[in-house]
């Protein structure tokens, strides 16, 4: 067979297309999420890439179009015992993960995005000063804060589920991925969320 019968080498995929194919942790598929949320659905990024080495660092708002997952590790790093242990909190993550797919079939980062819709608040107060007096006044939560709320209270929740106790931090984290998903109101972020918009309709 002479060289111009040879069949051409086929190209290598380009970034874009190795970009869409990748595994989030070699293992998850987040190429097909869904969103119940509309107002939420454009500051919760699912990416593959759980480690942007904080390149969004220096754009204000730029959070937003990292991933919904290392934005949830950067969370729970902002603990005594995560701080800076970046490595360890995706080990954390990643687990949590695991437990998440085998008690709910599912793929965990889509609990993870209706998990965060769930316990993002609605409403808050504010404190308004007429003449030298503090009044709370409610007040409608924009789509990006209630993305940055949720998962406070996620975090949170993980942290007062396994702090000197027998559960890890992973199985904690899995329970308020799950319990939020399912919109579980004895799970911590959901308590939360449902406390802040009482208050705030009081406040009304």
């Amino acid at each position: 067979m002479s060289e111009s019968d040879a069949p051409e080498p086929e190209s290598p995929a380009s970034s874009e297309e190795a970009k869409e194919n990748a595994l989030l942790f070699g293992v998850w598929d987040v190429s097909e999420m869904e969103y119940t949320d509309p107002s939420m659905s454009r500051y919760i990024k699912a990416t593959p890439i759980a480690h942007t080495m904080g390149r969004h660092a220096s754009k204000q708002f730029q959070k937003s179009e990292i991933s919904i997952v290392e934005r949830l590790i950067n969370r729970l790093m902002q603990t005594e015992d995560n701080t800076g242990h970046k490595q360890k909190t995706s080990k954390i993550v990643k687990e949590a993960f695991e437990i998440v797919n085998e008690r709910t079939e599912e793929n965990p980062v889509q609990v993870l995005i209706r998990a965060v819709e769930n316990a993002g608040p609605r409403e808050e107060t504010v404190r308004l000063k007429y003449g030298g007096i503090s009044v709370p006044q409610a007040v409608d939560v924009a789509p990006q804060r209630r993305v940055d709320e949720a998962l406070k209270f996620i975090a949170r929740g993980t942290l007062s589920g396994s702090y000197k106790t027998t559960t890890t931090a992973a199985e904690a984290l899995a329970q308020q991925l799950i319990g939020a998903a399912d919109y579980d109101v004895q799970t911590y972020a959901i308590s939360q969320k449902e406390e802040k918009e009482r208050v705030a309709e009081a406040a009304r």
